[in-house]
């Protein structure tokens, strides 16, 4: 079974202050998430799950998902905060999602066989769409061969306010050991630095390799994520019920440190951007109209 792309798109970019998944960065109407698209279907890939907001159907197949469909299967799949452990109750006061392994998890009755997972919002370039699908081809009838795509820190900053990365620790072999969150990442003059109370900040290197929630996965990987999920919602969740979530890379970590999986860190060159911020807009327009100034993209994408 061909390995199928998964896209996270159901947040809605508090910080942005919009649904920024549809918000173009070009003259021709191209939004970031074409862009992954594209790549992915010159990489392999021949179908593509959304994963959305049911209220943001009409618009989101009207802005996306209409036009890549003439050229890539497309299925959509809502991530609902109904969507619980069986036998569990809704907590009324929760209103935000469950996080991204949530996400995830709300794909596992329409994934059977190796997929990738992306972020709506991130421009992860040609190289790492191609990285990924030719390890999923390469391990797809087996359990627990995991991937990502690492990038490295500086290709990821903005200039704009702090961001929050997941920096990896890796091996000889070139697997994934660990993940720590640093959620107040900040560029500066002399590379890139980090707090954690807010006040005193922590240099760290710019070659440190860094997760931009572009995963790999052979099809078990859900029966985790809906135990995993299953465990928090049980567990963690009546601690904090309006705020806790349960987030992509926690899962993969657990697996990592209880020997259940391995995480084959692919890397890439490119240059990462997003627009976490609006201010980031401009620099990533220009950005993509360099790439396709210089051939790497047609004019128009779809």
């Amino acid at each position: 079974m061909k390995p199928v792309l998964v896209i996270m798109a159901a947040g809605m970019g508090s910080r942005y202050g919009g649904l920024k998944q549809i918000d173009t960065v070009d003259d021709e109407n191209d939004k970031i998430i074409d862009f992954s698209v594209f790549d992915a279907k010159r990489a392999g890939f021949e179908k593509v799950i959304f994963i959305i907001k049911r209220e943001n159907l009409d618009l989101f197949k009207e802005a996306v998902g209409d036009s890549v469909s003439k050229s890539i299967e497309v299925e959509y799949v809502f991530q609902e905060l109904t969507d619980i452990p069986e036998g569990e109750t809704v907590y009324p006061e929760r209103t935000k999602p469950y996080g991204t392994a949530h996400a995830v998890r709300s794909a596992r009755n329409v994934v059977s066989g190796p997929f990738a997972v992306i972020n709506a919002d991130d421009f992860y370039g040609k190289e790492a769409f191609q990285k990924i699908y030719d390890y999923l081809e390469s391990v797809k009838d087996e359990h627990g061969k995991y991937c990502m795509v690492g990038y490295s820190l500086g290709n990821t900053l903005t200039l704009n306010g702090s961001v929050s990365r997941g920096i990896c620790s890796v091996d000889n072999a070139g697997n994934l050991t660990d993940i720590t969150e640093r959620t107040k990442i900040i560029k500066t003059d002399d590379g890139a630095a980090y707090t954690e109370n807010g006040t005193d900040y922590i240099p760290i290197s710019e070659t440190s390799v860094t997760s931009m929630n572009m995963w790999g996965f052979t099809a078990d990987f859900l029966e985790e994520i809906d135990s995993a999920f299953t465990r928090f919602y049980k567990e963690e969740l009546p601690h904090n019920v309006e705020k806790a979530e349960c987030f992509l890379p926690f899962v993969v970590d657990e697996m990592i440190r209880s020997g259940k999986a391995t995480v084959k860190v692919l890397t890439s060159s490119d240059r990462w951007f997003g627009v976490t911020y609006k201010e980031d807009k401009q620099y990533v327009k220009e950005q993509i109209a360099a790439l396709k100034d210089s051939g790497v993209y047609p004019k128009k994408l779809f």
